[in-house]
């Protein structure tokens, strides 16, 4: 893996969350906000709301004595804002259960809410420099093309961890860049729609240029279009909430020019289930 990560090391993108300055300042937890925050988000979005996310709450600690209402309100227009709930109920545990620190063990990081496989390898990495594989959907498009042959990786699965630990090195520090490395190929050269081959530190070895690019299939599953959904409808009564908070917006005035009220009023039941937003006899909130 020499040329991939000494291409990453010439190149990579200049992010917060590899500085050291950024380790040295908020530790395992500022690695652990940035990953929840770039699950489904772009870089470019994700950067000034943890800027603003890590100077208000520095700390799980200070974090955990936030208003469910608060961090909802500060997620603003991240998207997918249960996120929001779930790194909240994570610092709430961080701090009930490990004294503010957030742990190293993964078994120990999947047991906090909202982390999953990635998310938990990530911090034990990126944060502690422990070896373990990290796979995110970029780094799946790399191991699918450059060892797999195919154009698209396959639903995730744990077989993705396995064929990523095989190619780890021993060194628990050179194992995290292949980890970074591979995430940052995927994300900037080996995209999904326009891979740039003639830039690609692999392409000597790569089986899917090998076999001449074939199409071999995309069985991942689509999302569904933002415009006219269900994800629009509770995006903007939760806008509606954000930008009246802490008021109550009465029921009879959430989106009442909404085209389908029948999806408003979707939006409003799914977000209660959620705990996004609260009903009672003032009307429509923020969680309290």
């Amino acid at each position: 893996m020499r040329p991939l990560t000494d291409w990453y090391r010439a190149g990579a993108r200049d992010l917060p969350w590899r500085r050291a300055a950024f380790h040295e300042e908020f530790g395992a937890w500022g690695v652990l906000v940035s990953e929840f925050m770039l699950q489904q988000t772009p870089v470019s979005r994700v950067i000034p709301h943890l800027e603003a996310w890590l100077d208000r709450w520095p700390t799980p600690a200070t974090m955990a004595a936030a208003s469910a209402a608060e961090v909802v309100q500060q997620w603003a227009n991240l998207g997918y804002p249960r996120r929001a709930l779930w790194l909240h109920r994570a610092a709430i545990e961080v701090t009930a259960r490990h004294g503010g620190t957030v742990p190293r063990d993964v078994d120990a990081l999947l047991a906090l809410s909202g982390i999953g496989d990635y998310t938990a390898r990530a911090v034990a990495v990126f944060a502690y420099g422990d070896r373990h594989p990290v796979v995110d959907t970029n780094t799946r498009r790399v191991l699918a093309r450059a060892v797999e042959g195919r154009a698209q990786p396959a639903s995730p699965s744990r077989r993705d961890l396995e064929a990523m630990a095989a190619l780890l090195p021993a060194d628990d520090a050179e194992a995290a860049v292949v980890n970074a490395a591979a995430m940052e190929l995927g994300a900037t050269v080996c995209t999904a729609r326009s891979p740039r081959c003639e830039d690609c530190p692999l392409a000597e070895r790569c089986a899917w240029l090998a076999a001449g690019r074939p199409d071999t299939g995309d069985t991942r599953r689509r999302q569904a279009t933002y415009e006219g959904s269900d994800r629009q409808a509770r995006g903007a009564v939760l806008r509606l909430l954000r930008e009246a908070a802490p008021e109550a917006v009465p029921l009879a005035t959430v989106l009442p020019a909404w085209p389908d009220a029948r999806q408003r009023d979707r939006a409003i039941d799914s977000l209660i289930a959620d705990g996004l937003a609260e009903a009672d006899g003032e009307g429509l909130s923020l969680p309290r």
